[in-house]
């Protein structure tokens, strides 16, 4: 079977990199495809500490650009995605002794707070322990912390919404499929895809190739592509555990460890809290990455170090790890490896691939602008940057404007309690008036499967969402898993298995 289209960009990845691309260059007028094997966020995208940050401690690594360009980005993500990004306060508890001392971690601040062209976040400021309440859940030989800025992402949410709008705008976008082949032809790409479900295979043609498969790169150039022992990229496992809330202040905290390492303990979905992240090499398959019980000795332990309750591996509901394919600089340590992203493109027999190593989710933007340069370089230029000034789908209200979105919800809606309501602008901002559309009472919302989550949602993921697994709905789209029963869980398994007969 063949596709007669030929279009400009094949975008190999539907993570935050490969969907942001395509999302930049459709909405330039360049004709684009994406594959992504797996469900959009399966992997990297949605294994991260879900911050949008400036991160405070590449400053020690001298990664000036890198931060100053996160710095910026805070605020422009934000009042793109004011539904799925918001503000968060960090709480970094200091104490003599410490692996970094004062005028270091001020010094770090002061460079955080004026880098970055920051507008709406609130400044750097100095807390006493014993009078503020972040001091209560902490022992207390922690007597002063500094308060800073950054933000918070619902990151599977954010990958998803990319490859909606690049949908909308008329990109073709294909998950589940996986690329099989790639061969330069006559000045062309031929892509062999396979539907993983059906196991039907398609060729499409394109002028220029995108490898954003993230941990996968090295795979595509090897098996896809046909280059022989491809090695870019280091593999960094970060592991995450999640507990029953272990303190009740909206801010999270920043946690120096005697390793040089850090980790974050950040309110989530309510009534959790959220610990990581690890960093070690990894050497298998990406797909095939758990957490160990190393990482869950080292995050409790460290954690412990500074909450008065210990935090002990038997109050873990949930846990998760992801693979960073950093950029491999050759760098001793993983946490010492760069952070920054690195576009290679390669110009050859008049189809020019390019190869996406590394980013954040926070650079994930300026990343796609600096590919759409490469692409530009490469096959011609179409349109000027533009998604600076837009709107992720849902986000179309002012950063400041979420209780705003809530209450306008809520009178629409008024059955609606309040935290379901708060969830679904969370999850869906504007768009949640389509959803609900129609419905004039709990019961018109359909089937209850637990928690927030009802039929009207999982009938919306599906058909616009690409969702087809309890997983994708529970854990990536909702985060509704945390609070689903196993039989909830199979009753949903039994739902979407009729819905896709159907």
């Amino acid at each position: 079977m063949s596709e007669s289209a030929i279009f400009d960009v094949f975008v190999i990845g539907g993570g935050v990199n490969g969907t942001g691309i395509a999302r930049d260059a459709v909405g330039r007028g360049y004709s684009v495809a994406l594959a992504e094997m797996n469900d959009f966020a399966a992997g990297t995208s949605s294994g991260a500490t879900k911050l949008i940050h400036g991160g405070l401690r590449y400053l020690e690594y001298y990664e000036f650009r890198l931060v100053r360009e996160a710095l910026m980005e805070r605020e422009v993500l934000w009042a793109m995605a004011p539904h799925i990004i918001w503000p968060m306060r960090f709480v970094l508890p200091f104490h003599k002794g410490g692996v970094r001392p004062a005028w270091m971690i001020r010094l770090g601040l002061f460079l955080y707070d004026h880098l970055g062209g920051r507008k709406l976040l609130p400044a750097t400021k100095t807390l006493s322990m014993k009078r503020d309440p972040a001091g209560k859940p902490l022992k207390p030989l922690f007597t002063k912390a500094f308060e800073y800025s950054d933000g918070w992402v619902d990151d599977a949410r954010l990958v998803v919404l990319n490859a909606r709008d690049a949908a909308d705008r008329g990109a073709l976008i294909l998950n589940r499929t996986r690329v099989i082949g790639a061969r330069r032809n006559n000045g062309l790409w031929t892509i062999e895809v396979e539907d993983r479900a059906t196991r039907s295979r398609t060729s499409y043609q394109a002028r220029m190739l995108i490898n954003a498969a993230g941990p996968w790169v090295d795979s595509v150039l090897s098996n896809a592509v046909g280059r022989n022992n491809a090695h870019n990229v280091r593999m960094v496992q970060g592991s995450h555990i999640v507990i029953a809330k272990k303190f009740d202040d909206p801010r999270a905290y920043f946690f120096q460890n005697p390793d040089n390492r850090i980790i974050f303990a950040i309110p989530y979905e309510r009534d959790f809290t959220l610990i990581g992240t690890t960093d070690q090499d990894y050497k298998g398959d990406p797909k095939d990455v758990k957490i160990t019980g190393q990482e869950i000795d080292y995050l409790c332990r460290c954690a412990s170090e500074y909450f008065a309750e210990p935090v002990k591996p038997e109050d873990i509901v949930w846990s998760y790890s992801a693979v960073r394919p950093l950029y491999d600089d050759g760098a001793s340590k993983a946490q010492e490896a760069t952070r920054d992203y690195v576009l290679k493109l390669e110009e050859k027999d008049g189809a020019p691939l390019l190869n996406v190593f590394g980013g954040k989710l926070t650079t994930y933007r300026r990343l796609g602008e600096h590919a759409l340069e490469k692409i530009g370089e490469a096959i011609g230029v179409k349109g000027k940057p533009w998604t600076g000034e837009s709107h992720l789908p849902g986000g179309d209200f002012p950063p400041t404007g979420y209780e705003a979105e809530v209450s306008r919800l809520k009178s629409a809606c008024p059955f609606l309690e309040d935290r379901h309501a708060r969830r679904l602008i969370r999850c869906y901002g504007t768009l949640t008036h389509a959803m609900l559309k129609g419905a004039d009472s709990q019961a018109a919302l359909g089937r209850h499967f637990g928690g927030t989550l009802y039929q009207v949602e999982v009938d919306w993921l599906v058909n616009r969402e690409w969702a087809r697994t309890s997983e994708d709905i529970l854990w990536r789209r909702t985060k509704q898993g945390l609070r689903l029963s196993a039989d909830q869980v199979r009753s949903l398994d039994a739902y979407l298995e009729t819905a896709e007969a159907a």
